[in-house]
Protein backbone atom coordinates (compact mmCIF):
# COMPACT_ATOMS: atom_id res chain seq x y z
CA UNK A 1 0.00 0.00 0.00
CA UNK A 2 1.48 3.63 -1.18
CA UNK A 3 1.09 6.36 1.42
CA UNK A 4 -1.41 8.33 -0.96
CA UNK A 5 -3.36 5.11 -0.41
CA UNK A 6 -3.29 4.37 2.90
CA UNK A 7 -3.47 8.16 3.90
CA UNK A 8 -7.27 7.13 2.53
CA UNK A 9 -7.94 4.71 5.14
CA UNK A 10 -9.48 5.07 8.47
CA UNK A 11 -7.12 6.01 11.17
CA UNK A 12 -6.74 2.81 13.20
CA UNK A 13 -7.30 0.52 9.45
CA UNK A 14 -4.39 2.38 8.47
CA UNK A 15 -1.63 2.01 10.68
CA UNK A 16 -3.07 -2.18 11.18
CA UNK A 17 -2.74 -2.42 6.97
CA UNK A 18 0.63 -0.52 7.07
CA UNK A 19 2.15 -2.81 9.72
CA UNK A 20 0.89 -5.95 8.09
CA UNK A 21 2.89 -4.26 5.06
CA UNK A 22 5.79 -4.06 6.56
CA UNK A 23 5.65 -8.19 7.51
CA UNK A 24 4.55 -9.00 4.15
CA UNK A 25 7.56 -7.76 2.55
CA UNK A 26 9.72 -10.34 4.80
CA UNK A 27 7.75 -13.05 2.44
CA UNK A 28 10.51 -13.44 0.01
CA UNK A 29 12.96 -14.98 2.56
CA UNK A 30 15.46 -12.97 1.82
CA UNK A 31 18.01 -11.18 3.83
CA UNK A 32 17.28 -8.64 7.05
CA UNK A 33 16.40 -5.16 5.52
CA UNK A 34 16.80 -1.86 7.17
CA UNK A 35 14.20 0.73 7.35
CA UNK A 36 14.94 2.30 4.11
CA UNK A 37 14.72 -1.40 2.61
CA UNK A 38 11.02 -1.02 3.89
CA UNK A 39 10.30 2.16 3.01
CA UNK A 40 11.76 1.84 -0.95
CA UNK A 41 9.64 -1.04 -0.88
CA UNK A 42 6.32 0.45 0.67
CA UNK A 43 6.35 3.73 -0.68
CA UNK A 44 6.63 5.36 2.82
CA UNK A 45 9.07 7.53 4.06
CA UNK A 46 12.03 6.39 6.40
CA UNK A 47 10.42 7.63 9.02
CA UNK A 48 7.10 6.65 9.04
CA UNK A 49 8.73 2.78 8.39
CA UNK A 50 10.82 3.38 10.83
CA UNK A 51 8.10 3.94 13.79
CA UNK A 52 6.27 1.05 12.07
CA UNK A 53 9.38 -1.01 12.49
CA UNK A 54 10.01 -0.03 16.13
CA UNK A 55 6.41 -0.88 17.07
CA UNK A 56 6.66 -4.18 15.52
CA UNK A 57 10.07 -4.67 17.27
CA UNK A 58 8.35 -3.95 20.50
CA UNK A 59 5.61 -6.31 20.13
CA UNK A 60 7.95 -9.01 19.31
CA UNK A 61 6.77 -9.21 15.63
CA UNK A 62 10.48 -8.14 14.25
CA UNK A 63 13.71 -8.47 15.79
CA UNK A 64 16.82 -6.18 15.27
CA UNK A 65 20.49 -6.89 14.72
CA UNK A 66 22.37 -5.02 17.20
CA UNK A 67 25.20 -4.79 14.70
CA UNK A 68 23.45 -3.56 11.36
CA UNK A 69 20.31 -2.39 12.97
CA UNK A 70 18.78 -4.32 10.09
CA UNK A 71 15.39 -6.33 10.42
CA UNK A 72 14.30 -9.81 10.41
CA UNK A 73 10.93 -11.73 11.60
CA UNK A 74 10.70 -12.09 15.22
CA UNK A 75 9.91 -14.20 17.79
CA UNK A 76 5.92 -13.54 17.79
CA UNK A 77 5.74 -14.41 14.30
CA UNK A 78 7.37 -17.42 14.91
CA UNK A 79 5.05 -18.74 18.21
CA UNK A 80 1.89 -17.76 16.07
CA UNK A 81 3.23 -19.76 12.93
CA UNK A 82 3.69 -23.01 14.88
CA UNK A 83 -0.02 -22.46 16.59
CA UNK A 84 -1.56 -22.37 13.36
CA UNK A 85 0.59 -25.02 11.71
CA UNK A 86 -1.10 -27.46 14.49
CA UNK A 87 -4.17 -26.04 14.64
CA UNK A 88 -4.64 -27.05 11.06
CA UNK A 89 -3.18 -30.58 12.06
CA UNK A 90 -0.20 -30.23 9.94
CA UNK A 91 2.28 -31.95 12.40
CA UNK A 92 -0.31 -34.74 11.12
CA UNK A 93 0.25 -34.76 7.60
CA UNK A 94 4.31 -34.95 7.79
CA UNK A 95 3.88 -38.63 8.54
CA UNK A 96 1.94 -39.10 5.22
CA UNK A 97 3.72 -36.80 2.99
CA UNK A 98 7.10 -39.07 3.94
CA UNK A 99 5.15 -42.25 3.19
CA UNK A 100 3.77 -40.56 -0.21
CA UNK A 101 7.58 -39.60 -1.39
CA UNK A 102 9.11 -42.86 -0.23
CA UNK A 103 6.48 -44.66 -2.79
CA UNK A 104 6.97 -42.90 -5.21
CA UNK A 105 10.20 -41.18 -5.49
CA UNK A 106 9.00 -38.10 -5.71
CA UNK A 107 8.87 -34.88 -3.85
CA UNK A 108 5.84 -34.63 -1.96
CA UNK A 109 4.16 -31.43 -0.97
CA UNK A 110 1.19 -29.94 0.25
CA UNK A 111 -0.19 -26.32 0.03
CA UNK A 112 -2.75 -23.76 0.95
CA UNK A 113 -3.80 -20.73 -0.70
CA UNK A 114 -2.53 -17.53 0.44
CA UNK A 115 -3.58 -14.57 -2.22
CA UNK A 116 -2.35 -14.77 -5.46
CA UNK A 117 0.04 -17.54 -4.03
CA UNK A 118 -0.09 -21.47 -3.30
CA UNK A 119 1.83 -21.80 0.32
CA UNK A 120 3.88 -24.83 0.86
CA UNK A 121 3.29 -25.63 4.55
CA UNK A 122 4.26 -28.93 4.45
CA UNK A 123 6.70 -31.76 2.45
CA UNK A 124 9.70 -32.08 1.03
CA UNK A 125 10.12 -28.50 -0.41
CA UNK A 126 10.41 -26.56 2.95
CA UNK A 127 13.03 -28.02 4.26
CA UNK A 128 14.99 -25.54 3.05
CA UNK A 129 12.60 -22.48 2.80
CA UNK A 130 9.79 -22.37 5.31
CA UNK A 131 6.81 -21.22 3.73
CA UNK A 132 7.57 -21.74 -0.12
CA UNK A 133 5.31 -19.38 -2.17
CA UNK A 134 4.36 -20.33 -5.79
CA UNK A 135 2.37 -18.06 -8.04
CA UNK A 136 -1.10 -19.82 -8.71
CA UNK A 137 -1.33 -19.93 -12.29
CA UNK A 138 2.16 -21.86 -13.39
CA UNK A 139 1.79 -24.45 -10.76
CA UNK A 140 0.09 -27.76 -10.27
CA UNK A 141 -0.66 -26.95 -7.16
CA UNK A 142 -1.93 -23.39 -7.91
CA UNK A 143 -4.26 -24.80 -10.36
CA UNK A 144 -5.85 -27.02 -8.00
CA UNK A 145 -6.26 -24.13 -5.30
CA UNK A 146 -8.24 -22.42 -7.97
CA UNK A 147 -10.05 -24.75 -9.52
CA UNK A 148 -11.91 -25.84 -6.74
CA UNK A 149 -11.65 -22.69 -4.78
CA UNK A 150 -13.29 -21.94 -1.51
CA UNK A 151 -15.81 -19.08 -1.00
CA UNK A 152 -14.58 -15.78 -1.02
CA UNK A 153 -11.34 -17.05 -2.50
CA UNK A 154 -11.75 -15.87 -6.00
CA UNK A 155 -10.68 -16.96 -9.89
CA UNK A 156 -8.44 -15.93 -12.05
CA UNK A 157 -10.12 -13.17 -12.31
CA UNK A 158 -8.72 -11.81 -9.31
CA UNK A 159 -5.17 -12.75 -10.11
CA UNK A 160 -2.61 -10.09 -11.00
CA UNK A 161 -0.98 -10.43 -14.19
CA UNK A 162 0.21 -13.57 -15.48
CA UNK A 163 4.28 -13.59 -15.47
CA UNK A 164 5.93 -15.81 -17.87
CA UNK A 165 8.44 -18.03 -16.55
CA UNK A 166 9.42 -20.26 -19.17
CA UNK A 167 7.82 -20.22 -22.66
CA UNK A 168 5.20 -23.11 -21.41
CA UNK A 169 3.80 -20.70 -18.34
CA UNK A 170 -0.12 -20.17 -19.21
CA UNK A 171 -0.50 -16.35 -19.13
CA UNK A 172 -3.90 -15.19 -20.57
CA UNK A 173 -6.43 -15.45 -18.45
CA UNK A 174 -8.91 -17.01 -20.50
CA UNK A 175 -6.70 -19.66 -21.44
CA UNK A 176 -6.33 -20.43 -17.68
CA UNK A 177 -10.23 -20.71 -17.63
CA UNK A 178 -9.57 -22.85 -19.99
CA UNK A 179 -7.31 -25.11 -18.12
CA UNK A 180 -9.06 -24.94 -14.92
CA UNK A 181 -11.69 -26.80 -16.55
CA UNK A 182 -9.58 -29.35 -17.54
CA UNK A 183 -8.74 -29.50 -14.68
CA UNK A 184 -11.87 -29.79 -13.06
CA UNK A 185 -12.83 -32.70 -15.28
CA UNK A 186 -9.67 -34.33 -14.91
CA UNK A 187 -9.86 -34.31 -11.48
CA UNK A 188 -6.01 -33.63 -11.19
CA UNK A 189 -3.84 -30.65 -12.50
CA UNK A 190 -0.18 -30.93 -14.31
CA UNK A 191 2.54 -28.67 -14.56
CA UNK A 192 5.08 -29.68 -17.23
CA UNK A 193 7.43 -27.15 -17.34
CA UNK A 194 5.46 -24.28 -16.36
CA UNK A 195 7.61 -23.17 -13.77
CA UNK A 196 10.74 -24.39 -14.78
CA UNK A 197 12.05 -26.78 -17.35
CA UNK A 198 12.49 -30.37 -16.72
CA UNK A 199 10.17 -30.65 -13.60
CA UNK A 200 6.62 -32.55 -13.83
CA UNK A 201 4.32 -32.26 -10.99
CA UNK A 202 0.71 -33.90 -10.72
CA UNK A 203 -1.30 -32.10 -8.16
CA UNK A 204 -5.06 -33.31 -6.57
CA UNK A 205 -7.13 -31.17 -4.34
CA UNK A 206 -7.63 -32.02 -0.30
CA UNK A 207 -11.30 -31.27 -0.07
CA UNK A 208 -13.37 -30.52 2.94
CA UNK A 209 -16.96 -31.63 3.58
CA UNK A 210 -18.81 -28.94 0.95
CA UNK A 211 -15.98 -30.01 -1.75
CA UNK A 212 -13.89 -27.00 -2.11
CA UNK A 213 -9.76 -27.51 -1.81
CA UNK A 214 -8.32 -27.12 2.20
CA UNK A 215 -5.21 -28.28 0.91
CA UNK A 216 -3.69 -29.36 -2.70
CA UNK A 217 -1.13 -31.94 -2.61
CA UNK A 218 1.11 -32.67 -5.30
CA UNK A 219 4.02 -35.01 -6.42
CA UNK A 220 7.13 -33.65 -8.29
CA UNK A 221 9.76 -34.95 -9.87
CA UNK A 222 11.29 -35.11 -13.65
CA UNK A 223 9.75 -36.12 -17.10
CA UNK A 224 12.04 -39.07 -16.55
CA UNK A 225 10.12 -40.30 -13.24
CA UNK A 226 6.78 -39.00 -13.52
CA UNK A 227 6.13 -40.28 -17.20
CA UNK A 228 3.46 -40.89 -19.70
CA UNK A 229 2.82 -44.15 -19.05
CA UNK A 230 3.11 -43.91 -14.87
CA UNK A 231 0.96 -40.24 -14.57
CA UNK A 232 -2.27 -42.62 -13.72
CA UNK A 233 0.10 -45.09 -10.46
CA UNK A 234 1.33 -41.72 -9.21
CA UNK A 235 -2.27 -40.28 -9.44
CA UNK A 236 -3.59 -42.86 -7.54
CA UNK A 237 -0.66 -42.89 -4.26
CA UNK A 238 -1.56 -39.01 -4.62
CA UNK A 239 -5.19 -39.48 -4.07
CA UNK A 240 -4.87 -42.30 -1.73
CA UNK A 241 -2.70 -39.65 0.62
CA UNK A 242 -5.53 -37.07 0.13
CA UNK A 243 -8.37 -39.00 1.02
CA UNK A 244 -6.34 -40.01 4.27
CA UNK A 245 -5.57 -36.04 4.81
CA UNK A 246 -9.02 -35.57 4.06
CA UNK A 247 -9.92 -37.18 7.17
CA UNK A 248 -6.34 -36.25 9.20
CA UNK A 249 -6.81 -32.60 8.86
CA UNK A 250 -10.11 -32.24 10.47
CA UNK A 251 -10.80 -30.24 13.22
CA UNK A 252 -11.72 -31.51 16.03
CA UNK A 253 -15.23 -29.50 15.36
CA UNK A 254 -15.89 -31.08 12.25
CA UNK A 255 -14.67 -34.66 13.57
CA UNK A 256 -18.00 -34.65 15.91
CA UNK A 257 -20.84 -36.48 15.05
CA UNK A 258 -23.92 -34.73 14.46
CA UNK A 259 -26.08 -33.32 17.15
CA UNK A 260 -29.38 -35.68 16.72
Amino acid sequence: MTEAAAARAPGGAQAVQRALDVLHCFHDNGPDVSASDLARRLGLSVSTAHRLARTLLGAGFLEQDARTSRYRLGPAVTELGRLSYHQRGLHLAAPELTDLAERTGATADLALRSGPHAVIVAGGSVAPKVGLRRPLHSTALGKVLLAWARPGEGGPASLPPLPAFTDRTIVEPAALEAELAKVRSDAYALNDGESAHGVRTLAVPVLDGAGHARFALAVRATPAVITDARTDWFLAQARSCARALEVLLLSPAERRPPTP
